[in-house]
């Protein structure tokens, strides 16, 4: 990997975001997590952890963050913007952005609803699917259909973990990875953190594609 920082973790606040932080922290890696407000984040900064703004949907400011890292993950998150908005945005900026900072690697966290019941048929396309969640798993769809068109530069891959994300349990050391279909129902958020950090440092890596993981 890179020799000087090995990765760059957008949406580091969040709680996917800190699980990852620590997850490639506890393998040696060097970070910068990137947040909207620093501020409300002081924690996250330590040894090995280098703090910085970063506005996700602007490319300029993902490039400068991202500038001198080996890859990056994406795992974003806002409750004030509506997710039809802000997911594809955040693909835009961060294809352009980590274009612009010669970085080639993109790890971003999907979710579930996402996955294939059969093939071409999503989640949220079920006529039974709640409509209040239908458009935030939308959002994540029209992000991931830009990462699919993006330019063949850009390495990335999608970890999408099941509806249920125990945020509790304590990691086994153990997933399951699968294609773009539902897998399982449910995985530690330890777990999809080490899923997420295998994707930048061990033989499993995924290339251009959406992919499941579960327990």
């Amino acid at each position: 990997m890179n020799p000087t920082i090995d990765v760059i973790v957008f949406g580091a606040g969040g709680q996917v975001g800190r699980a990852v932080v620590a997850e490639a922290r506890r393998r040696g890696l060097t970070v910068t997590a990137a947040v909207r407000s620093p501020e409300r984040h002081a924690d996250l900064a330590g040894p090995g952890t280098t703090l910085v703004r970063c506005d996700v949907t602007d490319p300029d400011a993902v490039a400068t963050a991202a500038l001198g890292h080996a890859a990056a993950v994406s795992t974003v998150h806002t409750p004030d913007v509506p997710s039809g908005a802000f997911y594809p945005a955040a693909a835009r900026a961060l294809v352009t952005g980590l274009a612009a900072a010669g970085v080639h690697r993109l790890v971003h966290v999907g979710v579930a609803t996402t996955l294939e019941t059969a093939p071409g048929v999503a989640v949220h396309d079920d006529p039974a699917f709640p409509e209040a969640h239908r458009a935030f798993s939308l959002g994540h769809a029209a992000a991931l259909d830009l990462l699919r068109d993006s330019p063949a530069g850009l390495d990335w891959v999608v970890v999408t973990p099941p509806l249920d994300l125990d945020r509790t349990a304590p990691g086994t050391g153990r997933y399951r990875t699968g294609g773009p279909q539902v897998l399982g129902t449910r995985i530690a958020q330890a777990d999809l953190a080490a899923a997420v950090t295998d994707q930048l440092t061990g033989p499993a890596a995924r290339h251009r594609e959406q992919i499941a993981v579960a327990e």
